[in-house]
């Protein structure tokens, strides 16, 4: 283009306006922001008399750091729902509050003492407790206006708090109400726990994690057999009958003496709180004898096994067996599992004080499969919530509860 060509924006008749041709949102909206608290906007939509109320009051965020993504869907999202329904007719409003208290925001505490190379255990409780405080509300600021900076309007200027004293006394009364009407017990379940902090994680807290960890295949040594009751179904009552129904009890009962249970468990660690061995009704079930073995094995010739045939050769493969070293010699139904009581392991180590020398039942539960391990589960009602249901729906918590784990995550003396 040369200079004499005409501009040709000049001959054109283009709308005018007052508005700036870029937004300039980062420096225009913390102004409109700040022109809407100095109106009261929030508080002047109260002033209307006669209007449905619509009140969301606000899922805690927690007070221990900085906004993230999250917490601005989840705010925006609430904001839009106010909004929409005042636009409804709604006399509509939005309760903010934080949640103060927990591990995290204890766990941060801890952080700074440790920099400062303190020790926890030796701060007076008190004291610690008024740091955790004054945490939290330096972060309940900080985070209150993070949301205002979203555009977030609500009640900002009075937000519940978890750790008010008024809210904090209601709780207590509340839990006098249980108290005084007799529905407040005391009981014993397994809970996530932090060996570190030496308190119980909600599920919410917990994060896993894939890890390669031990595992062990451990034997249940069969010590007595009930012979369950044979029916003669569709044979006659003759002496023949009875003969031979009493030869096969005898022919179980031979069989199963001195045979093992065998369990695999990725928790070593609870084997001594095992109560029991569960079985699945609907897992076929084998007696196995080790007929030859490698230099290194820890089977021994003759020993017999009760598998889940499904596991059957996976697990003698771990052992070093291979298909020429066993044979297969009976079924085993779930009616004769039931009948049978197991030694620990453990029973007669030293030191044990007895606590491993009785008998360990064996059970059904409808928790156990033959898709991996043994087709058997170790039963320890103390470390997993479904043992720890078997025996509730059975009544018998209060003996086979056992207390091996010390708060710490060591074992007890």
């Amino acid at each position: 283009m040369c200079a004499d060509t005409p501009d040709y924006k000049d001959t054109l008749n283009l709308p005018q306006t007052d508005f700036p041709m870029r937004a300039g949102l980062p420096t225009r909206e913390p102004a409109w922001l700040e022109r809407w608290e100095k109106l009261g906007v929030y508080d002047r939509l109260r002033e209307k008399d006669g209007r449905k109320p619509f009140v969301l009051h606000d899922g805690p965020p927690y007070a221990n750091g900085h906004l993230h993504i999250g917490h601005a869907l989840n705010k925006t999202i609430k904001d839009m729902i106010v909004r929409s329904h005042q636009m409804m007719g709604f006399d509509s409003r939005y309760v903010p509050g934080w949640d103060c208290h927990g591990l995290p925001i204890e766990w941060k505490i801890e952080e700074e003492y440790r920099q400062k190379g303190k020790d926890k255990d030796d701060v007076p409780v008190v004291d610690f407790r008024q740091e955790c405080r004054r945490f939290a509300e330096k972060w309940v600021d900080i985070q209150r206006d993070e949301f205002k900076r979203l555009g977030i309007t609500g009640n900002w200027a009075d937000p519940y708090l978890t750790m008010d004293f008024h809210a904090e006394r209601v709780i207590a009364e509340e839990f006098m109400k249980f108290l005084m009407n007799g529905t407040l017990y005391q009981g014993s379940k397994p809970v996530m726990w932090s060996p570190v902090e030496e308190t119980a994680l909600a599920e919410a807290e917990v994060e896993y994690h894939d890890k390669e960890s031990f595992t062990i295949w451990v034997k249940f040594r069969v010590t007595d057999f009930a012979l369950p009751d044979i029916a003669l179904a569709g044979e006659e009552d003759t002496p023949e009958a009875r003969e031979a129904v009493i030869q096969a009890e005898a022919d179980a009962a031979r069989d199963f003496s001195g045979a093992y249970v065998i369990i695999w468990t990725t928790t070593p660690w609870t084997i001594p709180s095992n109560k029991a061995v569960v079985f699945g009704e609907d897992v076929s079930y084998g007696l196995y004898e080790i007929t030859g073995r490698p230099e290194e094995c820890w089977a021994r010739i003759g020993d017999r096994y009760i598998l889940a045939d499904k596991m059957a050769a996976q697990v003698m493969s771990r052992a070093r067996l291979d298909e020429t070293m066993y044979r297969r010699l009976r079924n085993v139904t779930p009616a004769q599992l039931a009948g049978m009581t197991l030694t620990h392991p453990l029973a007669g180590a030293e030191g044990s004080n007895g606590e491993w020398d009785d008998l360990r039942d064996f059970r059904a539960a409808d928790f156990v499969s033959d898709e991996e391990g043994t087709g058997f589960v170790h039963c320890a009602p103390s470390h997993g919530m479904e043992e720890f249901e078997l025996y509730r729906d059975l009544g018998m918590l209060e003996q086979v509860i056992t207390y091996n784990v010390m708060d710490d995550g060591t074992f007890r003396e």
